[in-house]
């Protein structure tokens, strides 16, 4: 039962009659006449349990963007039905217009919009929808709340797809000075042409040079279906938040632009996701639109653990997915107490058999710190910087010696300059 505005000025109302003929009695019979006309109410309001209400699939939708989701309320009472209903959402969802008036005849149905703009990553779910069917009179209803279940599903919004366009161009003048590049590891033959000088003679095939009478060279370009294996560590240190962004957040974003990249130069992205146990795994899929797409829902859920990463387990997964030669980015914080116990002592066996490229998303307000000194205070904060700067620089030398790239950059840099690194790997031929 809910009373409305109604209500509370009908009882109000009741000053006047005790105004004028002030006695107990008369105070006794405006309540009972308030009682009558709520209980009248409560009588002639038809039953929300007589509703059926379903909910549109659920919606997907970049984050920062808005989404619509729809309920359906049929009434399978006889007569019309008055009130109010309320779609409530997490307040994460961004839920806008989740409160709508209901008039509903006996035996139809209507569809209410409610919008959403979700503020967070991840599924945002629905809570109650709770209706109100008003009496005749207005001044009572009978309410009910009934989970109707539902959620949007809010996708990493890929803010560094803005460097793609400028990322493929350069991808596209690797691909046309294929011509003239030289033979080294991780090209392919490509086809023959003439001897001009300054090519290295080691290109002189010499059974063509017979057939044509003249210097014949092989011409090479970079090896494409190359595999690319991308590690989100969804540990304890990805849930740090640098400015307003999680690193986990900063990390998918590189992670994304460099499948863009790669999938456009024809290579093979898979993605592996965990900390002790894998959350998400995503192998074995050649379309490019569909391989973005795969990647973007099945990161979108995902939620830092607050637990120690298992780096053996996840090393195992990347080596169990093939022995072939790959370029493995492990998209980690470079936090030196866990680096150390946990990936430094798996590197030996990955760097082994791959290429591997540890990049971790930096805080570029410790740098600020330790540039301020004014006072008291900010000395001592900026010592704690330069010893947390200093041990970063250890754990990447670290990596370092055993052969392992390290890219360290604020979540605004940190794509660019791995896209820019696959870039530089295609181009020596070492991918």
């Amino acid at each position: 039962m809910a009373l409305t505005g109604r209500a509370v000025l009908l009882t109000a109302f009741g000053v006047v009659p005790v105004a004028l003929w002030p006695s107990g009695r008369t105070v006794l019979l405006w309540v009972l006449l308030v009682l009558v006309a709520i209980g009248f109410d409560l009588l002639t309001a038809v039953s929300p349990r007589r509703l059926v209400i379903t909910r549109s699939p659920d919606p997907q939708v970049r984050l920062g963007e808005s989404v619509t989701t729809d309920l359906t309320v049929r009434n399978t009472a006889g007569r019309r039905l008055r009130g109010r209903l309320r779609d409530a959402w997490q307040p994460s969802a961004g839920a806008t217009g989740d409160r709508h008036r209901l008039d509903l005849p006996g035996g139809e149905q209507r569809r209410f919009v409610t919008t959403l703009r979700p503020t967070r990553r991840g599924d945002r779910r629905s809570d109650l929808v709770t209706v109100r069917s008003l009496g005749v009179l207005g001044v009572a209803a009978r309410q009910r709340s009934r989970p109707v279940p539902g959620y949007v599903r809010s996708l990493p919004p890929f803010h560094s797809r803005r460097h793609l366009p400028s990322r493929l161009a350069m991808l596209r003048q690797i691909d046309g000075r294929s011509a003239v590049r030289t033979r080294g590891q991780g090209t392919e033959f490509d086809s023959l042409r003439d001897y001009v000088d300054g090519d290295d003679v080691r290109s002189i095939d010499w059974r063509a040079t017979a057939r044509r009478r003249t210097l014949v060279v092989r011409t090479w370009q970079p090896e494409r279906d190359r595999r690319i294996v991308l590690v989100l560590d969804t540990s304890r240190t990805s849930a740090g938040r640098v400015g307003d962004v999680p690193r986990l957040d900063a990390a998918m974003d590189a992670a994304l632009l460099l499948t863009a990249l790669a999938s456009r130069a024809g290579d093979r992205v898979q993605l592996l996701a965990g900390d002790r146990r894998i959350h998400t795994r995503i192998t074995g899929v050649s379309d490019r639109n569909q391989l973005l797409h795969e990647l973007v829902t099945a990161m979108a859920p995902l939620e830092p653990a607050l637990v120690e990463a298992g780096w053996s387990r996840l090393a195992g997964a990347v080596n169990a997915l093939s022995r072939r030669r790959a370029l493995v980015v492990l998209l980690t914080p470079l936090e030196p107490a866990a680096i150390e116990e946990g990936l430094l002592p798996v590197l030996p066996s990955l760097v082994q058999h791959h290429r591997v490229v540890v990049a971790s998303v930096a805080d570029s307000s410790v740098s600020a710190m330790a540039q301020r000194r004014e006072d008291a205070p900010q000395a001592y904060d900026a010592a704690a910087a330069e010893r947390s700067i200093a041990l970063k620089e250890r754990t990447g030398e670290a990596l370092s010696r055993l052969g392992v790239t390290v890219i360290d950059a604020d979540p605004e840099s940190l794509p660019v300059r791995l896209a820019d690194h696959y870039l530089l790997l295609k181009s020596q031929g070492l991918l």
